[in-house]
């Protein structure tokens, strides 16, 4: 464990879970908080809370844990690599791909697959998620991109965290929208019933954000691409299933009659991801292509709706 001493010499006071997270290029918001929850930090002497507003001469000390070893086996599976370099790579994920281990995927993830590729991920998420800033569902494809430094995955969960990350992804959603864009603006919590789902809710949720664009009217289905304006977890999924147009395929959200389609999963696809990079402050863009089985699905439905 490392001990580290800070004196607070400001005149305005500030909470001391903002201020602590400036002060080392490589601590999170969510690590601060932790260590001040678990009551690795003290001022004067005290244990901190995270609510504490800091006063000019406050001795302020930090008691940061070792990072923990990984216990992921590296495995020699195939990646669509888009870019890569010292600090960051981006990834086109394959469909069917779980992106970190969980006690039912502990095998055959992006996490093994990345271990073996690389040996200088970041650690900040701790041992089950190295390197991983972000993550898209299993059966979603597409772009995700991995810190190699704890420095650049700082840099990249405040880029996050402040919107400054453009999403765009691309599903085909059951029904004919009549609108040619809009903004779905509805919160997402856990659903009460299966809690393994989300759901739109006003209990204990958070704000969600999602704005569409209609790109193609398919007879009962349509091609959209929808910007994310915050980051929930199945937003897109459960926000489209909440406006009664669900993502084909979706097996948790999708229409209850299953279509024969030539894909496996919902057809949702991370298709293009700005960022700024982390060390030199570049505006960047990556895009991937539509998987062979979501275009072969535009195909079947285009030749169906003529």
């Amino acid at each position: 464990m490392m001990e580290h001493t800070f004196t607070f010499q400001q005149q305005n006071r500030i909470r001391i879970d903002k201020w602590l997270i400036e002060q080392a290029s490589s601590w999170s918001r969510s690590g601060v908080q932790k260590w001040i929850k678990d009551g690795q930090v003290t001022v004067n002497g005290k244990t901190a809370k995270a609510s504490d507003k800091l006063h000019e001469g406050d001795v302020i000390v930090v008691y940061e844990p070792e990072a923990k070893p990984v216990d992921i086996q590296p495995e020699l599976i195939p990646l669509d690599i888009v870019y890569e370099d010292s600090d960051l790579l981006v990834v086109n994920k394959r469909r069917g791909m779980v992106v970190h281990p969980s006690p039912g995927h502990q095998s055959g993830t992006l996490v093994n697959a990345l271990l073996a590729h690389c040996d200088d991920l970041s650690g900040i998420n701790g041992e089950m998620r190295p390197g991983i800033v972000h993550r898209i569902d299993k059966d979603t494809s597409g772009l995700l991109v991995v810190a190699k430094s704890d420095a650049a995955h700082v840099s990249l969960a405040k880029q996050l965290e402040q919107k400054l990350v453009e999403r765009k992804y691309f599903a085909i959603v059951n029904g004919t929208m009549k609108h040619d864009e809009g903004t779905i603006d509805a919160p997402i919590g856990r659903d009460p019933n299966d809690r393994q789902k989300y759901t739109v809710t006003s209990k204990n949720a958070k704000d969600a954000v999602t704005h569409f664009e209609v790109q193609e009217r398919l007879g009962e289905q349509t091609l959209v691409a929808c910007h994310l304006e915050t980051g929930r977890t199945h937003q897109i999924r459960v926000h489209f299933q909440y406006i009664k147009h669900p993502i084909i395929g979706d097996p948790k959200y999708g229409p209850r009659r299953k279509m024969k389609l030539p894909i496996e999963g919902q057809a949702l696809h991370a298709g293009e991801l700005r960022l700024k990079h982390p060390k030199t402050n570049e505006e960047m863009t990556f895009t991937a292509p539509l998987p062979d089985d979501f275009s072969s699905c535009l195909g079947k439905l285009r030749q169906a709706s003529t």
